[in-house]
C-alpha cells in the first residue's frame, strides 16, 4: 500500500470519528485546523460546517446559559473572533435547552452603582454589539426559547427563527429595576415602532414567537427545536447559494443603519449605570431609616 493510499484512508477515518464524535455538522474540510477560538470561552460552544456554516450555542454545563460579568467581557473578544474568520460564511445563532438566553448572575457584574465598575461594562457593552455588527456573512438567530437577556443581540441578525413556545421580554425592570440602556432601547424600538416598541420596554410584555412574526421582527415560526435547527441550516445553505461577495456586501448593507444608530448606546449604558447608582443610594437611605427605628 503507497503512502498516498495511507494518506487517503488515514482521512477518512478521521472523518468517520469526526462525525461520530460530533454530529455531521463538524465536519471539516481537509487540512482545515479548528480554530483555537471555538473552544476558548466558557459559555459559548461552537462548530462549523465543511461549507462555512458556523453554529454558535450559548450554554452553561450544556444547559441554558447563566450569564455572568465574565461572559460581558469575553463575549466581546468571541464576536470579534467570529466576524475577522473569513472561512464563516454564514451564522447562526441558538441556546440550550429550552432557553435561549434568560437567565443572569447580576452580583457577578459588581456594583454597578460605581462608575469605576460600570465604565468597562458601558465599553464592553458597545464593542459586543458592534463586533455583531461587524460579521460580514449572513447571521441567523435561532431562538429555541425565553429570550429575555441580551435580547438586543437577536436584533442585530439578517434572519429570526424561532420556535413556538419562543417569547421575547426585556428583564432590566423586571431583574434590577434599571434602564434598559443597553441597545434594547434602540433596536426594539426600531423593529416595532417607536410606541409599540416603548410600550414593550416599559410594560415588560412577553412577546409570543407568533405575534412577533405577525409583526414582523420573526422571519419563521417552528414547531420545536429539532425543527428549528433543521430550518436554521436549510436557509443558511441557501444563503451559501448566493455568491460570497455579493452573500458579504447585502450583510454589510444590511448592518449600516443599525451601527450608526448603535453609537447612541454609551449613551444608554451611562443612563443605566445612573439609575443603577440611584437605586444603591435608595437602599442606603432605606437601611439608615431602619437603623434609625432600631435606635429608637
Amino acid at each position: 500500500m503507497s503512502v498516498f493510499t495511507q494518506g487517503i484512508i488515514h482521512w477518512r477515518w478521521l472523518a468517520v470519528i469526526s462525525v461520530l464524535l460530533c454530529g455531521q455538522n463538524t465536519v471539516y474540510a481537509q487540512g482545515e485546523a479548528i480554530p483555537d477560538y471555538f473552544n476558548k470561552y466558557e459559555h459559548i460552544k461552537m462548530k462549523r460546517t465543511n461549507d462555512g456554516i458556523l453554529e454558535v450555542r450559548f450554554h452553561t454545563d450544556n444547559g441554558p446559559i447563566v450569564f455572568t460579568g465574565k461572559d460581558h467581557t469575553v463575549f466581546v473578544e468571541a464576536f470579534f473572533m467570529i466576524s475577522q474568520d473569513r472561512n464563516n460564511k454564514v451564522v447562526i445563532f441558538t441556546g440550550s435547552g429550552n432557553e435561549w438566553f434568560a437567565q443572569i448572575n447580576l452580583k457577578t457584574l459588581g456594583d454597578m452603582s460605581n462608575p469605576r465598575v460600570w465604565d468597562p461594562i458601558i465599553w464592553e457593552g458597545q464593542k459586543a454589539l458592534m463586533n455583531l455588527l461587524d460579521i460580514s456573512v449572513p447571521v441567523i438567530f435561532a431562538i429555541n426559547g425565553a429570550a429575555t437577556v441580551h435580547a438586543e443581540y437577536i436584533l442585530t441578525g439578517d434572519f429570526i427563527l424561532a420556535t413556538e413556545d419562543a417569547y421575547f421580554q426585556d428583564s432590566h425592570l423586571r431583574f434590577a429595576g434599571i434602564v434598559p440602556g443597553d441597545g434594547m432601547h434602540i433596536v426594539w424600538p426600531r423593529a416595532l415602532g417607536r410606541q409599540r416598541g416603548w410600550y414593550f420596554l416599559y410594560t415588560q410584555e412577553k412577546l409570543f414567537a407568533n405575534e412577533a412574526h405577525k409583526l414582523g421582527v420573526v422571519s419563521e415560526v417552528l414547531p420545536n427545536k429539532a425543527a428549528l435547527m433543521k430550518r436554521s441550516y436549510e436557509l443558511a445553505r441557501k444563503m451559501l447559494k448566493i455568491p460570497e461577495l455579493t452573500r458579504r456586501y447585502m450583510r454589510m448593507l444590511s448592518t449600516q443603519p443599525l451601527k450608526k444608530d448603535m453609537l447612541e448606546v454609551g449613551a444608554g449604558l451611562a443612563f443605566e449605570g445612573i439609575s443603577a447608582a440611584d437605586l444603591g443610594i435608595a437602599a442606603k437611605e432605606r437601611n439608615k431609616g431602619t437603623n434609625r427605628n432600631v435606635a429608637k
